[in-house]
């Protein structure tokens, strides 16, 4: 996929960026689950970000003793972590 600048990741050209399975190394964010986020914040981060990263449902406990499901994301660089958390609309107004 071409980036903004009109150059290719050559990460995206090889099918490496993006991680199939959770890496120690990564930093990550718990979102809630809705309809379709997945694929939606998977499109937003591969148009607007650059390192690699990983994205999957995940299971937990929660304070109920219950479980509950969420989708896990994690990025290789932290400076990433942070600007999607503030950028990515799809976490808005929830």
């Amino acid at each position: 996929m071409l980036e903004k600048r009109g150059v290719v990741n050559p990460k995206n050209f090889f099918d490496i960026r993006k991680l199939e399975f959770e890496a120690p190394h990564l930093s990550y964010m718990d979102i809630p689950v809705s309809y379709n986020i997945e694929d939606a914040l998977s499109k937003w981060i591969d148009y607007n970000l650059k390192n690699r990263y990983y994205i999957g449902k995940s299971v937990a406990i929660n304070s109920s003793n219950r479980l509950d499901t969420h989708i896990r994301v994690g990025f290789e660089d932290p400076k990433e972590l942070s600007y999607f958390a503030l950028a990515c609309p799809h976490l808005k107004y929830k």
